[in-house]
């Protein structure tokens, strides 16, 4: 499949959706322009020069860039500190190490919107008994799952969390490989004064990937202590290559340096090997980009109201995160819909997206990706575990107007298919 071979309905089926989308793309680009200014402030009051662009090698000590860029999204996240770094290997990676930071062997660490995204779950040891998994070093795991209505058991959360051995508590923001919706920034400052109504001492974490930018605020500015998420997603704007970040109270952030270096080192050293100027340009670009895959997610909840199919959230629903989740119903149709948004892609557009073992799940999935970054998820991509219902997520977009010939090509596949 090519651009060029986009079926004539799709157009129109295309001018109908996005007729239905206008309201909402107006406050897209409402929250973009405040989070600008917020960007530029920071910038500003930071004083970004281009000595800040010059990366460092070896042990990278007094590396400017990385220093001034901590400073940077601790302003952005209203919290004491930051730690931005490369050494992030995936947003697995920089929420691990936010975790560690909740509690020491014999405490227990509580998820409060159910059990957490597939990845995850080797790192706590909720599944099998990996090597240096949180329940590896004795630390305990307990969970409260949502209400029955897909929102978060603040009763349930109320009583779980008045366990004296409780010190740490998780929230999930975006939905994961799930049917729930993603948590407003409301949603999780409630969560925040539920848990610290019967546990006032309880460290609150949360796992932020998929949401920054997509609010005026974030959940460090409604009563989260530490927040973490990846580079490659919202925050890096497209353009960061790799890495990830923590934000929080200043003894977090050191207790999550420390398990991505070693206590003793923490977070004074790590090279940025030339690439500051990146995560600068990328945190820059991050408000905008975060808009135009907000908007490709809203454009594609029309286009499936076009076509009959199931998806969330709606054109018109609040958005906390970048994803759109699809329900197709059948292996072959989620095939299709993978095959069309690779098709769609400006990388390895030819590629045919297979379900694979991905490590860190539990079952085969698909991914379509054709992205710059590898596994960029602010880039177009869809991907989903092949077990029923067989919902698809489709998240990013780095223009809308690609994105839209994305989800105009996924339309076309599944209307040959």
């Amino acid at each position: 499949m090519k651009i060029s071979e986009i079926r004539p309905e799709v157009y129109e089926m295309a001018h109908r959706a996005e007729e239905a989308c206008r309201e909402r793309f107006s406050e897209i680009d409402r929250v973009a322009e405040i989070n600008t200014r917020r960007v530029m402030e920071a910038f500003q009051d930071h004083r970004v020069s281009d000595s800040c662009f010059a990366g460092t090698t070896g042990y990278g000590y007094d590396d400017l860039g990385r220093e001034t860029l901590d400073k940077i999204y601790a302003q952005l996240f209203g919290t004491e500190s930051a730690l931005v770094r490369i050494g992030f290997v995936n947003g697995t990676h920089a929420l691990t190490a936010a975790m560690f930071s909740l509690a020491a062997p014999g405490e227990t660490v509580l998820a409060v919107t159910g059990t957490p995204y597939d990845t995850l779950r080797s790192a706590i040891g909720i599944s099998g008994d990996g090597f240096g998994s949180l329940k590896f070093y004795g630390i305990n795991y307990a969970q409260v799952d949502l209400a029955a209505n897909g929102e978060p058991d603040y009763d349930g959360i109320r009583a779980a969390a008045s366990d004296p051995k409780v010190t740490g508590v998780m929230i999930q923001r975006s939905r994961g490989y799930g049917e729930r919706k993603a948590l407003t920034v409301d949603e999780i400052g409630r969560i925040c004064e539920t848990v610290r109504s019967v546990n006032p001492h309880a460290k609150i974490m949360v796992d932020n990937c998929y949401g920054e930018f997509t609010d005026v605020i974030e959940p460090t500015h409604v009563g989260a202590d530490i927040v973490a998420g990846s580079l490659i997603k919202n925050p890096g704007g497209g353009l960061a290559p790799t890495g990830g970040y923590v934000a929080g109270k200043a003894d977090l952030v050191e207790r999550a340096a420390v398990r991505l270096t070693t206590p003793g080192i923490g977070g004074e050293c790590g090279s940025t090997l030339g690439n500051n100027r990146l995560l600068f340009q990328g945190l820059f670009m991050a408000p905008h980009i975060v808009a135009q895959a907000l908007k490709t997610s809203v454009f594609c909840a029309a286009m499936m109201d076009e076509m009959g199919i199931e998806s969330s959230p709606g054109v018109n629903e609040k958005r906390s995160d970048i994803i759109q989740m699809i329900k197709l119903g059948s292996p072959e149709r989620m095939k299709r819909f993978c095959l069309g948004i690779q098709a769609g892609a400006p990388v390895d557009s030819y590629v045919t997206p297979e379900p694979w073992p991905m490590p860190g799940y539990d079952c085969p999935v698909i991914m379509a990706a054709g992205a710059f970054v590898q596994g960029s998820s602010i880039e177009i991509s869809a991907d989903g575990p092949m077990r029923e219902p067989y919902i698809v997520y489709m998240q990013g977009g780095l223009t809308y107007e690609s994105g839209k010939l994305g989800i105009m090509m996924a339309v076309s596949a599944m209307l040959e298919g």
